[in-house]
């Protein structure tokens, strides 16, 4: 249930068009459900701005298409991540409306969401091999309500790439820098622009990248300032934090 949902079901128990008894059968599953194997939380719209994400790795395909199902009738758009083959054979089946991403590996359950902020997240990725992390963390950011343009294959190795995106990235209000290898681009563009920059390291690189453990290392030593680092392979978390800077801002007075 969003803040606009609940407020509507208190004006209406105020003007008596909705008993106290009717909007309590409404309200019987808040804040959460138990469906046994999970907690549904349908709190977290409205503390947080966006409901709860369901991560496929880990959970049976139908217990996927059981919280789906639970947070849609509850009015919420859902959103699926790291969706596994099973999962999404399920997922199609129970709901024929499946937005999925193949890049991304996302799947999406709702009415496509209009951009509600007007701050621009723009999402850079070093590499080609960088895309699946930046595509989740795009899809994942307009999702949630955000104008978002991508940049890509625009890394250190070939820094006039980037110097010629200079203009749009003055024009966003959040970068989520994605890169994998030594894991510089995040320094590369907060040393550019004066936006904050949420990095993202990836898994891309050869044997001493350990796995974008060395990218994360770097990010996290940067001498920049505005450099806040999520963990590897991490784009739903870098469009998360997005959200809220961009949200915050526009809520200062």
């Amino acid at each position: 249930m969003d803040r606009s949902t609940l407020l509507g079901l208190l004006e209406q128990v105020r003007e008596g068009t909705l008993t106290p008894g009717s909007a309590l059968e409404r309200l019987a599953a808040w804040p959460y459900e138990d469906l046994g194997f999970a907690k549904v939380d349908h709190h977290r719209w409205l503390g947080q701005g966006f409901p709860e994400v369901i991560y496929c790795p880990g959970k049976a395909p139908e217990q996927v298409v059981a919280i789906a199902a639970r947070l849609r009738a509850a009015g919420a758009p859902v959103l699926v991540t790291r969706v596994t083959p099973e999962a999404l054979a399920a997922l199609g089946e129970a709901f024929p409306d499946l937005d999925y991403r193949p890049v991304a590996r996302l799947a999406h359950l709702g009415p496509p969401i209009a951009p509600r902020r007007r701050g621009t997240v723009a999402v850079v990725s070093a590499g080609t091999a960088d895309l699946p992390v930046a595509e989740e963390a795009a899809v994942c950011a307009e999702v949630m309500g955000n104008p978002v343009e991508r940049l890509c294959d625009v890394g250190i190795a070939g820094l006039h790439r980037l110097l010629d995106q200079r203009e749009s990235l003055r024009r966003c209000r959040v970068i989520v820098a994605v890169a994998g290898m030594e894991g510089a681009l995040p320094s590369v563009l907060a040393g550019l622009t004066p936006r904050p920059v949420v990095a993202v390291p990836t898994s891309v690189g050869y044997g001493a990248s350990l796995g974008g453990i060395a990218a994360l290392l770097t990010m996290l030593n940067s001498c920049v300032p505005r450099v806040g680092v999520v963990n590897i392979d991490n784009g739903f978390g870098a469009a998360s934090l997005a959200d809220a800077i961009n949200r915050l801002v526009e809520d200062q007075p």
